[in-house]
């Protein structure tokens, strides 16, 4: 009599199973979850941004200006709903965000309306700064079509995070960067 898991029905369920993870937007969400390192940090400052002068329309926040950050700790994001690596790094963003909010701009850039965004922050309990650009974005932020896309930019100007791809934003290497750019801003 033959097993009933054959090497051939093993590898078959498994295959089926990598299918589902991959097809299925909220198991391949978790999946990226499971994989998203840290981004990597660059201190040289060899990338600042060229301009603050980008006008923003806020969707659940006040309309802003990026001239009114400048000297300041700037997180920038780039992103959609319908993107399955940007919808896997907001659960990590949102708890960077409720920790580092007071002290930090986050600002998060989508081209979709209001009510797209409302219903899957209702959805998911999310309640970032989300805003549409207005005017034309700082060259350093248009040299990517990919999303999501985001920037850390220090009380200088200078890029210390420049990551396309979904990351673990709420890691430790991400809270000690940011630690430390803050006491370094609260010595001037």
């Amino acid at each position: 009599m033959k097993p009933f898991l054959t090497k051939n029905k093993i590898s078959n369920l498994l295959f089926v199973l990598a299918l589902v993870v991959l097809l299925y937007p909220p198991s391949r969400e978790w999946f990226m979850r499971q994989i998203a390192f840290s981004p990597s940090i660059n201190l040289e400052g060899n990338k600042t941004i060229d301009t603050y002068d980008w006008e923003l329309k806020g969707l659940n926040t006040s309309n802003i200006n990026l001239k009114q950050m400048k000297g300041e700790i700037i997180f920038v994001n780039f992103w959609a709903t319908w993107c399955p690596p940007c919808r896997a790094e907001m659960p990590m963003i949102q708890n960077l965000f409720d920790d580092y909010k007071e002290n930090v701009n986050f600002i998060f850039v989508t081209n979709e309306n209001w009510t797209k965004v409302e219903t899957f922050f209702e959805k998911n309990k999310y309640n970032l700064p989300v805003y549409n650009s207005v005017s034309l974005a700082p060259q350093l932020f248009l040299e990517t079509n990919s999303i999501p896309a985001s920037y850390l930019i220090d009380s200088n100007g200078n890029i210390v995070i420049d990551k396309v791809g979904a990351a673990d934003w709420n890691s430790d290497k991400v809270r000690e960067l940011l630690d430390n750019l803050l006491k370094e801003k609260n010595l001037k």
